[in-house]
């Protein structure tokens, strides 16, 4: 065993290496059946800029605090003070493992946008299906380097020699786990018609003329009820829609996020602060000159451009609470990338954390993202609450990780689905501003997350005999 370790043991965490896997779930299945298993995935190959793959399962004995359904805002920021006082004292000390590893164990989980409702004093009727924030506490994970092409087990001091050995021989080990196929009940039905949502849409017409905001987001969602293991949808809408800030999470009571995120949202790195806002939206298509047009069409578009610089003028001033003054540079603007289904417009803005200043902190202070909500960011929030039908739950809130050593990574919750209760839903969302057009925005909803119905649709009926709980 000794031969196999890398470098050997830091003063806080130890490394194994493990055989590297180009496709990370067949990895994380060796873990899957553990509790609470969460895969932070970017291996697929046709994920743009990915290169680390994250997995941990069976949270340690002690938990960071939880949020209850319905907090409001005072509450919601006693739960983020209470979170960075468990990170404090609960990896005290630990250092960095490496450069190359940018989780050492920590916090790992999900905070809900209806979090940031509570954070911004904004009520709305809340969802009960899962709770508004899901973080864990992980003592031992699986890190992938796609770039270095390594794979190594990393645990911290608490784990006893027997768990690590344990551990050792299950991710070294291939494991054939089967579990039901799974498939939906009958098709995706929208929770607004177009007639609401020009109705709604022309709210907010009313509300950018008025004065009263410059952008607003406006989503839809789409349901379905479904029998089976989320993981296999997982597996088939990641073959459609690879993303570099992809994740999936096991969630109590056999619920699920999947999230084929193409967006960062925050991410820190010693004091370095670093957001790439998406705005900006046109299809992909299959013919190549098509395909070409339409990408051209997005970086030339002054409508998508100026949404764009909306959105990044209200990122640098989120930014601005948390870095040192005249650190915050604009490093990319109107950036095209593209993506198996869709070309976006991206910005990336960076910053230098404040030296008292916490990634928790960090995190607070600027949730949730600006490129899902408008500007000004509380007035945006606070019409998507009266005008969206239903709460957004876990949708455009984050996935990510706060390391022991302090090192943070998230996404912004966009391309995800909730399987929760027998029911799995998928929202489509776009900025609205003062030259819009209400059926091209509704039809950018569908050009989003089109595919993944479309995927999910395509896969076999599975016949209700009884309806599925909840």
């Amino acid at each position: 065993d000794a031969s196999n370790r890398l470098c050997g043991m830091n003063k806080t965490v130890a490394l194994d290496e493990i055989p590297y896997s180009p496709d990370g779930c067949e990895l994380f299945q060796r873990i899957r059946e553990l509790p609470a298993a969460v895969f932070l995935d970017s291996s697929f190959p046709h994920a743009q800029g990915g290169r680390y793959d994250i997995m941990a399962a069976q949270p340690a004995p002690e938990q960071p605090p939880s949020l209850r359904t319905g907090a409001r805002q005072l509450e919601c920021q006693a739960y983020f003070s209470a979170l960075g006082e468990f990170h404090r004292e609960h990896y005290a000390g630990i250092q960095p493992a490496s450069q190359d590893i940018p989780f050492s164990g920590g916090l790992l989980g999900y905070l809900g946008y209806d979090t940031g409702n509570a954070l911004h004093g904004i009520s709305k009727s809340p969802a009960t299906a899962l709770p508004p924030a899901g973080l864990h506490a992980y003592d031992w994970c699986v890190v992938q380097d796609h770039l270095l092409r390594r794979s190594v087990l990393v645990t911290q001091p608490r784990v006893s020699a027997r768990r690590r050995r344990d551990l050792l021989a299950r991710v070294r080990q291939p494991q054939v786990r089967r579990t039901p196929e799974f498939g939906l009940h009958g098709s995706f039905v929208s929770n607004v018609d177009q007639p609401q949502y020009k109705c709604a849409f022309d709210r907010i017409q009313a509300y950018i003329q008025a004065g009263d905001c410059y952008q607003v987001n406006l989503a839809q969602c789409f349901s379905a009820h479904y029998s089976g293991d989320p993981w296999h949808a997982y597996r088939r809408l990641r073959a459609v829609a690879a993303a570099p800030f992809a994740a999936f999470l096991d969630l109590e009571d056999n619920n699920a996020l999947l999230c084929l995120s193409p967006e960062r949202f925050i991410s820190l790195h010693g004091n370095h602060v670093e957001t790439s806002p998406i705005k900006g939206t046109r299809p992909r298509y299959a013919d190549q000159r098509a395909d070409q047009l339409a990408a051209t069409e997005l970086r030339g578009s002054d409508k998508d451009r100026a949404e764009n610089l909306m959105i990044v003028d209200l990122l640098r001033n989120d930014l601005g609470r948390s870095c040192i003054p005249g650190s915050i540079h604009v490093d990319r603007l109107f950036e095209i990338q593209s993506f198996p289904t869709v070309h976006h417009l991206v910005s990336t803005i960076s910053g230098e954390l404040q030296p008292q200043r916490s990634a928790i902190e960090l995190l607070r202070d600027s949730f949730p993202g600006g490129s899902i909500t408008g500007a000004p960011k509380r007035r945006a929030m606070e019409i998507i609450a009266e005008l969206e039908p239903t709460a957004r739950q876990a949708y455009c809130g984050s996935v990510g990780y706060i390391s022991a050593d302090g090192r943070m990574d998230s996404n912004i919750a966009i391309r995800s689905l909730q399987c929760t209760n027998g029911e799995v839903r998928c929202w489509g969302g776009g900025g609205i501003v003062a030259d819009s057009q209400w059926q091209l925005e509704y039809q950018e909803t569908y050009d989003k997350v089109g595919k993944f119905l479309e995927a999910l649709e395509d896969l076999p009926k599975i016949q209700q005999i009884t309806p599925p709980p909840g």
